[in-house]
């Protein structure tokens, strides 16, 4: 999530129930500064980007250039061919990962909305690289629960932040060792300083319970909301 939002985007943002209201955890100027910086994505991908920003219900949830690129860039430096990405929304994460994935690839994305499963599929079906994943609808914890242990990868955790936990767990399970999981929103818009509702307290107790596993070795990494960098030690 790191690109300026149209006056339209913030007002859906800022009345979608309270929960994305949320303050600058990095200044407005810097996160201009590092878009201004970093690469730009495929048209695809900006295409994505647009689309999210004037028409989902919540634009925030966009991972958006800076986000994407880091994301590629771990895919690149990592090496990850087996990739699983929970929480597709509009597609951009899955997408951008599964743009740089050797041709023999493959990335599951996951998603419980059918609606948004819908339009993510629209765009990955022009994409070079829709060959490379696999979107299925449903539960998360259960589409995971049935993946095997250790042949995994990578994991990119963006989903709802009450099974941040949860899904933890399961991803631990299926990631090789050395393999990395990045959970997103780790900073929750600076509400896990003070949290004082479910989502807040979720992603304050998910991020005390990765501190404290000394399975993994942690980077917390302050990219825009947030981003728990972690490698599977054992």
């Amino acid at each position: 999530m790191d690109r300026k939002l149209d006056r339209g985007a913030e007002s859906r943002l800022n009345s979608a129930d309270g929960i994305h209201c949320f303050m600058d955890v990095v200044a407005k100027e810097a996160e201009e500064y590092a878009l201004d910086h970093t690469t730009p994505m495929s048209a695809l991908l900006e295409e994505v980007e647009h689309f999210t920003l004037t028409k989902a219900a919540y634009p925030s949830m966009l991972t958006g250039r800076v986000e994407g690129h880091f994301l590629q860039m771990v895919v690149q430096l990592s090496g990850a061919r087996h990739i699983v990405d929970i929480g597709t929304f509009t597609g951009y994460s899955a997408l951008a990962m599964a743009e740089v994935l050797p041709d023999d690839g493959e990335l599951l994305t996951i998603e419980k909305s059918e609606e948004h499963a819908r339009i993510a599929h629209s765009f990955f079906d022009r994409s070079s690289s829709k060959h490379k994943i696999t979107l299925r609808t449903g539960e998360a914890l259960e589409i995971l629960k049935a993946l095997p242990d250790a042949k995994t990868d990578l994991v990119f955790i963006d989903a709802d932040k009450r099974n941040y936990i949860a899904y933890y767990r399961e991803s631990m399970r299926i990631v090789r060792t050395g393999g990395l999981i990045l959970a997103d929103n780790a900073l929750w818009y600076g509400r896990i300083f003070d949290p004082k509702d479910d989502d807040s307290r979720a992603v304050s107790a998910f991020n005390e319970l990765v501190k404290k596993d000394s399975r993994a070795e942690k980077l917390f990494l302050t990219i825009r909301d947030g981003i728990y960098l972690i490698r599977k030690l054992a």
